[in-house]
């Protein structure tokens, strides 16, 4: 614990950080993921965060949440993850809540996704038009070539070309986090980003490869591993094994180094309002209506 005081010690910036409405899904299964998941349909809620420097004046979006433009999403998505969980965008969308803070989308200059899967990842230039894309280290190997080869569309493929294709298909091209990582707190790998202490990204394995951080769960509940009718089984988590470790690591971080953490899915820390710090960064749209709206299982 010694190191990591050292390096918060140490810190000579700051980061503003808002947690913001990423719509979400209206039909969540819970049966895949939970061992014990209920069959009850529910709205799973699906967080993105802006962050700004200060010292530089940097303008940061973590993940893009959902769109209901369905032509940012592959056929994949559409025919297999759609009809399943019925995703719905944010009820105001990101460039409003940006607009809100003072923010212009053109203002935005990075986009850092978590993963490349589609409720957190989409293609992103016209909303976003000067931000820079940025994966977590192994995404592009993993994902490449994406759902279109040799010009035809793979009807099974998940990943999109237009991130992970070549050529004139890669319309959003992107960059994978490159720099020093090194051990911070619980975890094996981070990166100082702004090389000042005040943003610190860390490789979380085991969602899916150059997964950024652990979605969902804390632990709590035995994650769900679901037979298939074809015999294979479904889990959310590539790595089952190494997400466990992550998790575990994340409830360390947050019993032996008192850390905060808001995960991309979770709104329990909203409904409970007893984390201070991590109310503190809830989008002004958060109001008392809202904030009903969550604690009752709603949309935002």
């Amino acid at each position: 614990m010694s190191s990591l005081n050292q390096l918060l010690a140490a810190a000579s910036g700051t980061a503003d950080v808002v947690l913001l409405d990423g719509g979400g899904f209206t039909t969540a299964d819970d049966t895949k993921i939970h061992a014990d998941g209920h069959h009850e349909p529910f709205y799973l809620y699906d967080w993105c965060f802006y962050i700004h420097h200060k010292a530089t004046g940097r303008k940061i979006l973590w993940d893009l949440g959902i769109s209901n433009d369905s032509t940012l999403y592959t056929p994949f998505v559409l025919n297999y993850h759609f009809p399943s969980c019925n995703p719905v965008g944010p009820r105001c969308p990101l460039a409003d809540q940006l607009g809100k803070l003072g923010v212009g989308a053109e203002d935005i200059d990075t986009v850092i996704f978590s993963h490349a899967h589609w409720d957190h990842c989409r293609p992103l230039k016209h909303d976003f038009p000067n931000a820079k894309i940025v994966f977590g280290p192994g995404t592009g190997t993993h994902c490449s070539p994406g759902h279109i080869k040799g010009g035809e569309i793979q009807p099974m493929v998940q990943w999109d070309s237009r991130f992970f294709g070549a050529g004139q298909v890669r319309t959003d091209p992107f960059e994978e986090l490159d720099g020093r990582w090194e051990p911070w707190g619980p975890f094996d790998r981070a990166m100082d980003y702004f090389g000042d202490g005040s943003f610190w990204v860390i490789q979380a394995p085991g969602h899916m490869a150059g997964n950024l951080a652990a979605d969902i769960f804390l632990g709590r509940r035995e994650i769900g591993n679901v037979p298939m009718p074809d015999g294979s089984m479904f889990c959310l988590h590539e790595d089952l094994g190494a997400a466990v470790d992550t998790i575990g690591k994340l409830r360390e971080a947050v019993d032996q180094y008192g850390m905060h953490i808001a995960m991309a899915h979770d709104p329990e820390f909203i409904r409970s309002g007893s984390d201070e710090v991590l109310m503190s960064i809830l989008h002004p749209l958060f109001d008392g209506d809202c904030l009903k709206r969550i604690r009752a299982g709603e949309q935002p």
